[in-house]
């Protein structure tokens, strides 16, 4: 589960690589990072560069209630190979794609989506029916490190990919590769679990309900709602800077004179790399700090689970604030509050994931799971790089260095206050978290009941 969960994340940012030989042309403003170069190549601004995201994120969140339903239903093993099958040979047909196409880049970004939807909904549940309590909190500690780690391997990879094959096509080539193999490893090593068959009601103790009631159902389990209204936070903010973050740093660089504006080869990529590097570093750190300090917690209260995810966002949003603010400043300092920012706010990765498998009988995770996905990327990283793009672009008020740097700051600065957000809707949930649990543990049909 570990080496799969690498592959759509690792495909999401090395797609943001396919630009960087343009530049090498010498023409408009120069850019260096990653988001730039694609701006560059394909001439457009940053509310457009923003739906490349955006497009990717639309399609896995409305897919991923239809994978949800089928994930309760049917073989889950198999609706993956399907799934990643599909946008490994998306994701190929994307590297042909030329400048003059970008409608047909946010076509593929869009079908990628099918199998980060049938991928993300499904695998999470087979973890939960292989282990209990602290094994299942570990395991999925260990599953969750791939989402910062894949996305910082991203951009290392796909810039190193990139420099050695000298043409940005190869960037995209890498991950069917690798999508290909696991499928082959989905197939023929992974033994798909009954659902629930460890825990006190498995599969064939429960009786399954429509889809409709399973979705009413959730929606009167406050633990479950609040705890995904603040994870939609968490991909509010995650989303913002990984599409952002890299050009924020190089135009602040620009801005103090550290750097030189690209306008002919060869380019400064430093901030890619580095930013790369300290997502991977942060996301390890980050989630092995959530899940330690829960682990901890949890001899004192039952609450600690919401309790960290709330201490993790509300400790997050100062140093992603001073982050933005120091940018002119020191570099340094940027650099610190960055890896700072990012660490408190991977805390939340694998406990949030705990927090919907324990609250959710078996057979409603995955439409739990989709359930979650289409509401915190409709509200957080569906939306928030196209947002921070045009804000940037309506406070600009010219082309020049100064405020290709001043607008982007100063929309960034977003991210901090919502993560504050985040914060509060986990202190809500540890309200109800006890409850819930209890609820989930001890569940029984309707109709058994009444009859009891």
């Amino acid at each position: 589960e570990l080496f799969l969960a690498f592959l759509p994340l690792f495909d999401r940012t090395v797609v943001r690589q396919e630009a960087k030989l343009e530049r090498k042309r010498g023409t408009g403003l120069g850019k260096v990072s990653v988001l730039p170069d694609i701006e560059l190549f394909f001439r457009i601004g940053d509310g457009t560069s923003g739906l490349l995201q955006t497009v990717f994120i639309c399609s896995y969140m409305f897919l991923a209630p239809l994978f949800g339903y089928l994930g309760d239903r049917y073989n889950r093993k198999l609706i993956m190979c399907v799934g990643i099958f599909f946008w490994s040979v998306v994701t190929l047909a994307s590297s042909f794609i030329g400048k003059d196409h970008f409608w047909a880049l946010l076509l593929t970004r869009g079908l990628v989506g099918v199998g980060e939807a049938s991928y993300s909904t499904i695998a999470p549940t087979i973890i939960a029916d292989l282990f209990i309590k602290e094994k299942r909190t570990n395991m999925l500690s260990i599953f969750y490190f791939a989402i910062p780690v894949g996305s910082g391997l991203g951009y290392i990879v796909g810039s190193k990919v990139d420099d050695v094959a000298g043409d940005w096509h190869w960037a995209l080539r890498v991950t069917p590769g690798l999508g290909l193999l696991a499928v082959i490893l989905l197939l023929f090593v992974v033994q798909e679990p009954k659902r629930g068959a460890i825990e006190a009601h498995p599969e064939h103790t429960l009786h399954r309900t429509s889809w409709l009631a399973d979705i009413k159902a959730l929606c009167r389990n406050p633990s479950f709602v609040l705890s995904t209204f603040g994870f939609t936070t968490v991909a509010f903010v995650t989303g913002s800077l990984a599409l952002w973050a890299p050009a924020f740093l190089f135009r602040a660089g620009v801005f103090t004179g550290e750097k030189q504006p690209c306008l002919k080869a060869p380019c400064d990529n430093s901030d890619s790399l580095i930013f790369g590097i300290i997502t991977v570093v942060t996301g390890i750190l980050g989630v092995a700090s959530g899940v330690q300090a829960s682990k901890k917690l949890r001899i004192k209260t039952p609450r600690a689970d919401p309790l960290v995810c709330a201490a993790g966002l509300l400790l997050a949003a100062p140093f992603l604030y001073l982050s933005i603010v120091f940018a002119q400043a020191s570099t340094a300092a940027t650099y610190v509050f960055i890896f700072l920012g990012e660490t408190f706010l991977s805390m939340n990765w694998a406990i949030v994931a705990d927090i919907l498998l324990y609250v959710v009988i078996p057979t409603r995770r995955s439409t739990a799971e989709a359930f979650q996905i289409v509401l915190s990327h409709l509200l957080g990283d569906a939306i928030s790089p196209y947002l921070i793009g045009v804000v940037s672009d309506s406070i600009k008020k010219s082309d020049s260095y100064m405020w290709e740097f001043r607008s982007l700051q100063m929309s960034l600065l977003l991210c901090s206050f919502v993560a504050v957000g985040g914060g509060a809707f986990f202190l809500a949930t540890a309200i109800f978290i006890e409850k819930d649990r209890h609820l989930a543990e001890n569940y029984m049909p309707s109709g058994e009941r009444s009859h009891r």
